[in-house]
């Protein structure tokens, strides 16, 4: 199993979630991805089909995003794009607000010097950001 997969099946179980094959075959799956997935495209995909239905993928999300291992994406009104958080790994999105398109950011963080002088002048530990630009995709336009 990939070294990532492990780490992040440990930290589940650190929070409390019981190590199964689903999981570890939805934390697989996110960590090998090139851009988000919605819970049709997990489910659907050739590593979950045989392990468990829709309905479990979804729990499991939910429950992955609960714990903080698991970021949602996109707007209320369409359907939500997962990705798996990893630490020391930091992606940015830009989603569009007709069709629901994700695409990662392909620029660096303006953010990391803010969140590091965030830090050092309040003392906070394990502090993070989530930045999401939204706009109307080329396709849309």
């Amino acid at each position: 199993m990939n070294p990532v997969v492990t780490s992040t099946v440990d930290r589940c179980r650190k929070l409390g979630m019981r190590r199964t094959k689903a999981l570890e075959q939805l934390l697989a799956t996110l960590l090998e991805a090139d851009r988000p997935m919605t819970l049709g495209e997990l489910a659907s995909s050739e590593r979950l089909t045989e392990q468990c239905d829709k309905a479990t993928v979804f729990r499991l999300l939910q429950r992955l995003a609960e714990k903080g291992i698991v970021r949602r994406l996109g707007l209320h009104e369409r359907a939500a794009y997962f990705t798996l958080l990893v630490p020391g790994r930091h992606q940015d999105y830009l989603i569009c607000t007709e069709c629901g398109l994700i695409e990662s950011v392909k620029a660096p963080c303006p953010v990391h010097e803010l969140e590091n002088e965030i830090r050092e002048k309040t003392g906070f530990k394990n502090l993070y950001h989530e930045l999401e630009f939204f706009g109307t995709c080329p396709a849309c336009a």
